[in-house]
């Protein structure tokens, strides 16, 4: 159990240790911010996209020899993203190591449900929820440790360490299943999925670095985006009528049950929420409060410890209190503390005092994974393991590449609108002859690819020297302003869909024991 959950522990914290790295990577890497942010959308991405199908090879090959290739893969590929020294090189690096995340994330699940009746699956489900959660939170704490003291290359490097030895554990201590009949892939499917996936991701996340225009030729950003929903439409109309010719990712069995449906649904909202948040806010304690990593790594520590000890405690209840309303009470929670975290976010906000809030939001965190994942996994049928951990880990992906590439998407276009309008306020404290230039070159840097940087801040040309200090002042000022109010947007799309969240989670019907026995939801 232990070694599935250090495999577990590692997908899920290379899914948000990245964001604390960002502004390092910018600097060491020379990239822009929509480079590095395909830094994790691209790991999000080759993680979401096999799964379906990594699924089903654990059900045909066996989960152990699944997990073990994952392993092997996932751990070279961090050597690989820790060596790089271009952003081009850590993108496909990371994407590599998505498809050995990808591999080893449905087999975590699978053989939980293999190895335990489903009466006695509770504190297992706990642990890996409690897992998921805190790995979830601590990304960004053990990511601000490294890149302050070591360098951001580390926060792939420490995957070597946990990757050897929990290959050794799956190696020795893990049975290895073999299947009692082979079966045969619907291949077609996975490459529209694949496809349809890929190009919605594309679309959303690099929107305003292509101005919603021309990417090359005729093709241009909504074409990419509605070819993708395309795909996605056929990939499902194809399920539906795949026969046993070719087995289908998605089994249909899976879905008779309504629960299992709302709690996919839910797993989504969540990942996309989970994921999203961490983005703006930790750009913004390190680009405007100017926390080092270390730092703005140190205030999620509460996040943190609420995540986990709230994590323990709904394993150990949701039997008496029921999944649903633990799940329900916990996005709403979620969503509270996120929304007064983008009330209180301010250019000169204290930044403990963003604390409380934190941990309002860590303590939603804990009450939704244990029992979201009981609800989904309590009347699998051990043939569909695989499957079903399959697309139970796509539903939190897949929301987590959306979040990732929308929230993106939406701090990108924020700065591009708030920074102009905060230049025009600020232009008036410089001089009419200087005003036009200014709003001129920062509007131009707000719009490329939000590659705006206060290091070098784009002032008018052949000032005085005491003139270019004011108007370098000025424009920091100006940055934190309008980078502010576009975290503040970009942090009301989390909210919006754990609201969508909740409402999927009315759909799950999963009886608590107690004693009465009643099947309450």
């Amino acid at each position: 159990m232990w070694g599935l959950c250090a495999c577990f522990f590692m997908v899920m914290l290379d899914s948000t240790i990245v964001t604390v790295a960002i502004p390092a990577m910018l600097g060491g890497l020379k990239a822009n911010l929509n480079e590095v942010v395909w830094v994790n959308s691209v790991y999000l991405l080759a993680n979401t996209v096999p799964l379906l199908l990594t699924g089903r090879l654990g059900d045909r090959y066996g989960p152990k020899r699944v997990l073990v290739v994952g392993l092997v893969v996932f751990t070279g590929a961090s050597l690989w993203s820790g060596l790089a020294d271009s952003a081009g090189m850590l993108i496909a690096a990371r994407a590599v190591q998505g498809l050995g995340a990808a591999a080893m994330t449905p087999q975590t699940l699978s053989f939980i449900t293999r190895l335990f009746p489903p009466d006695k699956r509770g504190l297992p489900i706990s642990v890996w929820g409690a897992v998921a959660g805190v790995a979830t939170i601590t990304g960004p704490v053990i990511g601000g440790l490294l890149v302050e003291h070591i360098g951001w290359q580390w926060i792939f490097l420490i995957n070597l360490p946990i990757g050897v030895v929990s290959l050794v554990v799956a190696l020795v201590a893990l049975p290895d299943w073999r299947p009692g009949r082979a079966s045969r892939f619907d291949v077609t499917g996975a490459v529209l999925c694949s496809a349809g996936l890929l190009l919605v991701v594309f679309g959303v996340q690099n929107g305003q670095h292509y101005h919603w225009g021309t990417i090359a030729g005729p093709v241009n950003v909504l074409l990419v985006i509605v070819l993708g929903v395309a795909l996605l439409g056929l990939f499902g109309w194809r399920q539906l009528r795949t026969r046993r010719a070719a087995e289908p990712l998605i089994p249909p069995g899976l879905f008779r049950d309504g629960t299992f449906g709302a709690a996919n649904l839910t797993h989504a909202a969540l990942g996309f929420a989970t994921t999203g948040m961490f983005l703006p806010l930790v750009l913004y304690l390190q680009t405007v409060l100017e926390l080092s990593p270390l730092a703005s790594s140190v205030l999620a520590l509460p996040m943190a410890g609420a995540a986990g000890l709230t994590a323990i405690v709904a394993g150990a209840t949701w039997t008496r209190v029921g999944a649903r309303t633990l799940i329900i009470a916990g996005l709403a929670v979620l969503g509270l503390g996120t929304g007064v975290l983008a009330w209180y976010v301010e250019p000169d906000s204290e930044p403990w005092s963003l604390v409380p809030w934190l941990v309002v939001a860590g303590v939603g965190i804990g009450c939704v994974f244990a029992p979201l994942t009981a609800a989904a996994t309590a009347r699998l049928p051990g043939d569909l393991a695989g499957a079903a951990s399959g697309v139970f880990n796509t539903s939190r992906q897949v929301g987590g590449v959306l979040g990732s590439a929308a929230v993106g998407m939406v701090l990108q276009v924020g700065i591009a609108y708030s920074v102009p309008d905060a230049a025009r306020a600020y232009a008036e404290r410089l001089p009419p002859r200087y005003r036009e230039e200014f709003v001129s070159r920062v509007t131009d840097a707000a719009n490329t690819a939000s590659q705006f940087d206060t290091t070098t801040p784009p002032v008018p040309s052949n000032l005085d020297p005491d003139v270019a200090d004011i108007v370098r002042r000025i424009v920091s000022d100006v940055f934190h302003v309008g980078f502010t109010n576009a975290a503040k947007a970009s942090l009301v799309l989390p909210i919006a869909v754990l609201l969508l969240g909740a409402i999927a989670a009315v759909g799950i019907r999963l009886p608590r024991r107690g004693r009465d026995r009643q099947p309450v939801g």
